[in-house]
């Protein structure tokens, strides 16, 4: 039915039919995990035992604590979703800037074991972080899913929010799945309160006290886990007797080994994606991401797909998949019936 649905969103508005959301959420079981007294009675002992520990979040330690999945369903995974924690159904969508699905994968264990190159990270003690990193680690296999069913769709440009910002997800977006715009905020975690470096016509970064120093080359760095990255040290950094010195007098860094920057292949698109950082046409439509959440909203309230008294994994399955489906013939019987401005809204069309 998306190959069905796709010359219609066309039809409405092709700018907006070219553009692609990703998000992840989940459909909360019926587990006593789920029951807010569970957590809570753990986070009372953990704040009675700790009071004197100022440093100790109650809240992350508890995270860490619970378990990772639900005693009497294993689907529902722990999750950290709108604020708060719960075992879900975990599933990731896509859709047009249309705000029509396009797309819905349940990360469940038939996911995983049909990519086997998607790394399972070890739970942090940090929801928010752990949240970034299921979002980020699911991206790939969702779109090559997608583009296998649909070889002929060509977006041209993605939206997400900041957890992906990394290096090698630019470089997927760019040379795996050729979208030519990729608008994704910086990720605070991922930026330096130091002052920043240039850049002089070669490439090379450069002092942030004296652009006209070039920061010395100094290898390729090789981590698990991470992107390959050129690594550049200060330009008055030398060794002496086995040791780094740093003759600048108004040094940026507190390193004694000065300044360190590095750059990556893809460094260029993550700065320059397409169309200018924080100008106008990029604010404008970036607002249009917030259209992916909406359509989770759609799927959990208005599809009744939220709140049901089930734990079963199928079930759960079936019905955000018919939910899918539903919304797939609301956009046919809206262009049916030549009311392209109720392609989301089911409720008007009946009445």
């Amino acid at each position: 039915m998306v190959d069905y649905t796709e010359p219609i969103c066309q039809q409405i508005d092709s700018s907006l039919a070219q553009i692609l959301t990703f998000d992840t959420s989940g459909i909360e079981l019926y587990v006593t995990e789920n029951n807010p007294k569970t957590l809570n009675a753990l986070i009372r002992k953990l704040k009675v035992y700790y009071k004197d520990i100022p440093d100790v979040d109650p809240y992350k330690m508890a995270y860490g604590l619970m378990p990772s999945q639900a005693a009497s369903c294993p689907d529902a995974k722990q999750q950290y979703i709108n604020g708060h924690f719960c075992y879900a159904d975990k599933f990731a969508i896509l859709t047009n800037g249309l705000g029509i699905i396009r797309h819905i994968s349940f990360l469940d264990d038939d996911f995983k074991t049909a990519h086997p190159e998607m790394t399972i990270e070890k739970k942090s003690d940090s929801p928010d972080e752990d949240k970034s990193i299921g979002d980020a680690t699911s991206l790939k296999p969702v779109l090559s899913d997608f583009f296998f069913l649909h070889p002929d769709f060509h977006p041209d440009t993605f939206l997400g929010d900041s957890s992906f910002d990394t290096i090698k997800t630019y470089g997927m977006l760019l040379n795996d799945f050729h979208f030519s715009k990729a608008l994704i905020p910086y990720n605070l975690r991922n930026e330096s309160n130091l002052k920043k470096v240039g850049y002089n016509e070669y490439g090379y970064p450069t002092c942030p006290g004296d652009p006209s120093l070039a920061m010395k080359y100094c290898g390729i760095t090789h981590e698990n886990g991470r992107a390959d990255r050129v690594k550049w040290i200060c330009p008055k950094v030398h060794m002496v007797k086995g040791k780094y010195v740093c003759d600048c007098k108004n040094p940026c860094s507190t390193a004694t080994k000065g300044r360190t920057t590095y750059t990556y292949e893809n460094l260029n698109f993550r700065m320059f994606p397409g169309i200018q950082r924080d100008s106008e046409e990029w604010n404008s439509l970036y607002k249009i991401r917030t259209i992916v959440e909406r359509a989770i909203d759609h799927l959990k309230i208005n599809m009744c797909v939220a709140g049901r008294k089930s734990r079963n994994h199928t079930t759960t399955k079936a019905d955000v998949f018919l939910a899918g489906i539903a919304s797939q013939l609301t956009v046919i019987v809206a262009h049916s019936m030549n009311c392209p401005q109720y392609i989301r809204s089911l409720k008007p069309l009946i009445a």
